[in-house]
């Protein structure tokens, strides 16, 4: 396998290298086991290594040893049982634990948007390795995979050299992730490229080693899997750059969409014009409701305020407006609905009392159980403050939602959800709803009106039901 290194030629794979523990492969461990590091942890015990997952929330550690995985993530439930009943996997909340057992610790934890301001909360990561580090007796590997500002894996080997002993010779890498919720097991499994941030040859070694299951993977499938071996600075930038642009891609058709409503054009055949160019590609031109999960959204947010702390905030001034974007689209949904209902949008917004509308989907996206800054939820908080009754109904996210919005009403079918309602708008595009026969729900509801807010349904399927439909940047039907 070529290994691609910045302003070098090709390296070819390091030689493996024995493990500090001993092991024949090195033992890993996973420090933060929500959605990024119990994934990471179940998918590397199925490639075969011994992996220790650590977590300070001791409910959650019990639900996972007990085979039970605290989120939805298609197929993780089946390799979690299967790997600590092969006794590859198990759970912790012992940094004693953690660090008798581990060669290489990956630092999975969350760095949401800090309640001050738009940079990244970093007291997760400084948490992991301050509880960490002072337990280390010997060498090991500590890495970095949570999304952070540039400058954090320095920061990091600062708390290190403080805090632990001298003989361990603690080294840090960083290797940042690119799961997409809902296909996060081919994500780890399959990567389309694999990032190392390191400065030595010894870490090289071991996160290559540390990555042989992958890569052996690969060659069964007669698959190349690029590794780019970089600086910690640029390995750092990696994610927070791709989030960016795809957050950018995302806010360009939304803002083409706005233009679409005005001028009366599709945005869906625009998208798929444009697509064909393959400088451009169509992957991310779907305009609907926009963005959101746990990471674009703090992602592009925490890239700014790093950027104005670099001085060179003027770089980034374009996120601002991609985020302006994407909070807008949600809005046009609440006007789409006072049009479909008659009711006037005045300077306060538009008044939907006594209306009964049905919202199907609460999840930012879908096959996930996620309801972090999930646009459909964000919807669903505007309608009902317009006054609006709200029935919502997810495949998966249901009790996500109801504790995020507990005043409003929560659908337990597709059907309860649309039975006697004004209006029915599609804010996530489960295969459920895109699959929906529209002349059997068109028999259950008050009035025939829908809102694709994901421009994922039949229009004319719709139409020829009798339904008075509004897409995301479409025109109304003839």
């Amino acid at each position: 396998m070529t290994i691609s290194y910045p302003g070098s030629q090709p390296l070819t794979p390091p030689e493996i290298l024995t493990p500090p523990s001993g092991a024949g492969r090195p033992r890993l461990t996973f420090l933060g086991t929500g959605y990024l590091g119990a994934t990471y942890a179940i998918c590397f015990a199925e490639m075969g290594y011994e992996v220790l997952g650590f977590d300070v929330d001791e409910p959650k550690i019990a639900k996972l040893a007990s085979g039970e995985v605290p989120f939805h993530e298609p197929g993780l439930d089946e390799l979690l049982r299967k790997n600590l009943a092969g006794g590859r996997l198990r759970f912790t909340t012992s940094y004693d634990e953690v660090a008798e057992f581990g060669d290489v610790h990956f630092i999975c934890v969350g760095t949401p948007q800090r309640a001050d301001g738009l940079a990244a909360d970093l007291s997760y990561v400084e948490a992991a390795v301050t509880g960490l580090a002072p337990k280390l007796t010997r060498k090991a590997l500590i890495v970095g995979k949570s999304t952070v500002p540039v400058g954090t894996a320095e920061w990091v080997e600062e708390i290190i050299a403080r805090h632990a002993p001298e003989q361990a010779q603690v080294e840090v890498a960083w290797s940042p992730e690119f799961l997409q919720e809902g296909f996060a097991v081919e994500d780890v499994l399959r990567p389309n490229r694999v990032i190392f941030g390191v400065k030595s040859e010894w870490a090289y070694g071991m996160l290559y080693g540390s990555h042989k299951g992958v890569f052996d993977l690969a060659m069964t499938e007669d698959r190349e899997v690029p590794v780019v071996v970089t600086d910690f600075a640029t390995a750092e930038l990696v994610k927070v750059a791709a989030n960016a642009f795809l957050a950018t891609k995302i806010s360009f058709i939304n803002a083409m969409a706005e233009v679409c409503e005005a001028a009366g054009a599709d945005v869906t055949q625009l998208a798929r014009a444009i697509g064909y160019d393959p400088r451009i590609g169509n992957r991310f031109l779907r305009a609907g409701l926009g963005f959101g999960g746990a990471c674009l959204p703090k992602d592009i947010r925490a890239f700014q305020a790093r950027a104005q702390e670099l001085g060179v905030g003027e770089a980034l001034r374009f996120l601002h407006e991609v985020d302006l974007i994407n909070q807008r689209r949600r809005q046009r949904v609440v006007q789409l609905a006072a049009e479909l209902l008659d009711r006037p949008n005045g300077p306060a917004g538009p008044d939907l009392s006594g209306l009964r509308i049905a919202v199907l989907g609460a999840t930012f996206k879908p096959n996930s159980d996620d309801v972090r800054d999930s646009p459909a939820l964000s919807v669903v908080r505007k309608l009902s403050r317009a006054g609006a009754s709200v029935a919502v109904y997810d495949p998966e996210g249901m009790s996500n939602a109801e504790r995020e919005l507990p005043e409003v009403g929560f659908a337990k079918t597709l059907t309860d959800a649309v039975a006697r309602a004004d209006l029915v708008c599609v804010l996530t595009e489960w295969e459920e709803f895109r699959n929906a026969d529209p002349a059997t729900l068109a028999e259950l509801v008050n009035g025939k009106r829908v809102i694709d807010g994901r421009n994922c349904l039949d229009q004319g399927l719709w139409v020829r039901a009798g339904w008075d439909y509004r897409g995301m940047g479409r025109p109304e039907p003839a």
